[in-house]
């Protein structure tokens, strides 16, 4: 294989690094926004976020400005091993059945963009599922190391603990990803031919914020089913300090019958604030640095 056609994999890695960094703070606030308020949960039935602002100020206040990064570790490893495989997979797929840009079609783009997501955010969903767990716990994680918690997990929840949520996290990343690129590759595109615009960054800021407010609309739901199901525990033995160990979601679907159910619609939008405002910056970022690489060499 040619240097140039590793490219997409090798850019998308870093570039997926920088914009996860930049913009983790306000995926923690996205994340205790969006586990908070179910009645069956003990732990998380107090609304004590009133939004994405008021979460990352008493955060910070109770538990110190390096909890808004608790879980940075597994992020950035997702996103090395994630948008590696996203954006390369994606991008690969698309020049193989595209080989004239002319022939570009949104429909084409879109499935490119489900199997890249589906693939990539499989094979990286351990990283997400103790990702999450250290967001929505940071008091009780902070004191160990990333791998010794992936231990744990193992050793407490076995191997479908390091998958859990795969399916709802498939379909997210399915809806995102097949959203999110074809939108900024088709809104590019449209801009560039239109003549309004040159192929330069103010192209690519205006794409890569319309992706990412387009991602963020069609994502939102199913990233709160996602967080719900890989932030609960299933641990091996049937019975743990005399009683069983319950489960509240089963499935995506029941899941997101039950929150609608007992919380109503527009908990399936718990979070939406901080989703788009870190979907933005994150495509923003994102974008912009990906297409200076591609410039560079």
């Amino acid at each position: 294989m040619r240097v140039h056609d590793w490219q997409p994999f090798i850019y998308g890695g870093i570039c997926s690094a920088v914009a996860e960094f930049g913009t983790f703070p306000i995926d923690t606030t996205k994340t205790r926004l969006q586990i908070q308020g179910q009645v069956n949960d003990v732990h998380h039935r107090q609304l004590r976020y009133k939004g994405m602002f008021h979460a990352l100020v008493r955060i910070s206040k109770e538990e110190g400005l390096q909890a808004l990064y608790s879980g940075i570790g597994p992020a950035i490893l997702r996103q090395t091993t994630y948008g590696t495989a996203k954006i390369g997979i994606y991008y690969s797929l698309k020049n193989a059945l595209t080989r004239d840009p002319h022939d570009e079609t949104l429909v084409k783009n879109m499935i490119c963009g489900i199997f890249a997501g589906v693939v990539s955010s499989s094979l990286a969903n351990p990283t997400d599922v103790l990702k999450v767990r250290m967001q929505a716990h940071h008091q009780y994680y902070k004191q160990k190391g990333m791998f010794r918690c992936f231990l744990d997990m193992y050793n407490s929840e076995g191997i479908r603990g390091l998958w859990r949520g795969v399916g709802p996290t498939a379909q997210r990343a399915a809806i995102v990803v097949g959203v999110e690129l074809p939108v900024y590759d088709m809104t590019k595109k449209n801009l560039i031919l239109s003549t309004l615009l040159d192929d330069n960054v103010y192209t690519h800021f205006i794409s890569s914020f319309i992706a990412g407010m387009s991602g963020a609309i069609a994502s939102t739901p199913i990233d709160v089913i996602r967080t719900r199901l890989m932030n609960q525990q299933r641990l091996k033995a049937a019975v743990i300090s005399g009683s069983k160990a319950e489960v509240i979601y089963t499935s995506s679907i029941q899941c997101a019958v039950h929150t609608i159910q007992t919380e109503g619609f527009l908990a399936l939008y718990k979070g939406f604030v901080p989703t788009w405002f870190r979907l933005g910056p994150w495509n923003i970022i994102f974008f912009l640095a990906y297409e200076q690489l591609k410039l560079i060499y």
